[in-house]
């Protein structure tokens, strides 16, 4: 069953869009709003550990260059929403693509730890030197206009346009990750070496990624200051970059539904957990190491492996 699901680009969207439909309306549209925003975050983030093969400790800082970017154009410029989410994934991309050219030179815990560097400096400049742009420590609070039906002021219409816009995130990553090109990224994972080997410019499509996931990220952010109509230093800290990564392992790396099922389920463990333990914190640091020892694949991934084994076992009685 889970393999149909995954399988089956059409019936992927449906289930996923049923799935928030009934959560949000038996919960709160706001707080699974949040959520699909999140899951959007940790597919970017599992472009680069699940697909391309390498772990970001800074991946905030792309997801702040959005909120920053979409808000500080509403905010100086015009209140335009799309306008604003369009500057966001600009400044988004922009920045992956100047400091791709350097930190995708590195790998492994280089990697890691110089985008956790440039995180940390990208933090200081918008709490700092920038505060009379970002609002520093205040932040900015950000209106919209209202375009007839168009009225990101409203919950509901944000929750809709949320959940389209991570419907759409999905469909075109599936498309990406099942093309040639998503191929040739699991390659490079495996084995680089060989890749360049063959001619392939493994830096060029490495590069390429870094700066698809920095847009997907930025757009992200983008949507967490239109949804919270504020945006603040807590959008670039580099202290959550934890839960990109607890939210990736979670899932399923290297699957986008994975990336899918880790951010709701993180994000449901966070805020519901809350209410009952005082230190729920305790209980997310067991849950990644019940995953990292016992069920490295993830939810989906157990979920897949175990649907696939159940329908073998049927198919041969």
């Amino acid at each position: 069953m889970f393999g149909k699901v995954e399988k089956n680009p059409i019936l992927t969207l449906t289930c996923m869009a049923l799935a928030f439909l009934i959560y949000g309306y038996a919960t709160s549209l706001p707080k699974i709003t949040d959520f699909m925003i999140f899951c959007i975050f940790v597919i970017s983030f599992d472009l680069l550990y699940g697909h391309m093969g390498q772990l970001s400790f800074g991946h905030m800082l792309y997801l702040g260059a959005g909120a920053y970017g979409c808000g500080m154009f509403a905010y100086h410029i015009y209140p335009d929403p799309f306008l604003s989410i369009l500057a966001g994934v600009l400044v988004g991309a922009t920045v992956a693509a100047l400091l791709g050219t350097l930190v995708v030179k590195t790998s492994h815990a280089a990697f890691a730890l110089s985008n956790l560097a440039l995180n940390e400096v990208g933090a200081y400049l918008v709490l700092s030197p920038w505060h009379k742009w970002t609002g520093g420590e205040d932040g900015l609070s950000l209106f919209f206009k209202k375009y007839g039906f168009i009225n990101f002021g409203q919950s509901t219409f944000r929750f809709y346009f949320c959940l389209a816009s991570l419907l759409l995130v999905v469909y075109l990553m599936l498309l990406l990750v099942r093309s040639p090109y998503g191929s040739l990224l699991k390659a490079i994972k495996e084995n680089e070496v060989r890749v360049r080997f063959l001619g392939y410019n493994t830096f060029l499509y490495k590069y390429i990624t870094f700066i698809i996931s920095g847009a997907i990220a930025a757009f992200a952010g983008a949507l967490m200051s239109i949804n919270l109509s504020y945006t603040n230093t807590s959008l670039i800290s580099p202290t959550r970059n934890v839960e990109v990564i607890f939210a990736a392992l979670m899932g399923g790396a290297g699957s986008v539904i994975g990336a899918v099922v880790g951010g709701t389920a993180f994000m449901t463990i966070s805020n519901y957990l809350a209410i009952y333990v005082v230190r729920w914190e305790m209980f997310l640091g067991f849950a990644l190491l019940i995953f990292v020892f016992w069920f490295r694949e993830g939810i989906w991934g157990y979920l897949s492996k175990s649907g696939g084994a159940l329908e073998k076992e049927r198919s041969n009685p």
